[in-house]
């Protein structure tokens, strides 16, 4: 199995903590690339690449934020080396993006109708019976 690195120069310190998670999601993200798409909507295909890509952000930010288990070279170096989204991440700071799934759901000018996705809808403003397709 490849390497996660991407980079000649050697990871800091931790990297071997990391490593095993980011290797178990970057297989996880090869599969869903190479999934087979027929009779899928061309954005259905693209929701599981979506959902690694946050969970890989996600593990990053959680270490380094909330948990605080990893150095900030470390964490430097998993942004640099574009592990972790850091445009995400900085949204992830801002109030009110803390739960914010992908950066596509707050660009407008993807949608029909110049609207976000509904995972910025808060829970307690949406109807009990929505139905998403």
């Amino acid at each position: 199995m490849p390497k996660v690195r991407r980079s000649k120069k050697a990871p800091p310190d931790g990297w071997e903590l990391i490593e095993p998670t980011l290797e178990e999601l970057e297989q996880k993200m090869r599969e869903a690339e190479t999934e087979p798409h027929e009779g899928k909507r061309k954005v259905e295909s693209l929701w599981p690449i979506f959902k690694i890509h946050h969970q890989k952000s996600r593990y990053i930010y959680d270490l380094y934020y909330r948990r605080k288990a990893i150095s900030k070279e470390l964490y430097e170096h998993c942004l640099n080396e574009n592990i972790a989204d850091k445009n995400l991440i900085a949204k992830w700071k801002k109030q009110g993006y803390e739960n914010l799934c992908c950066l596509r759901c707050i660009q407008t000018r993807d949608t029909n109708f110049g609207t976000s996705c509904i995972c910025r809808v808060p829970k307690s403003k949406l109807e009990e019976v929505t139905f998403i397709l």
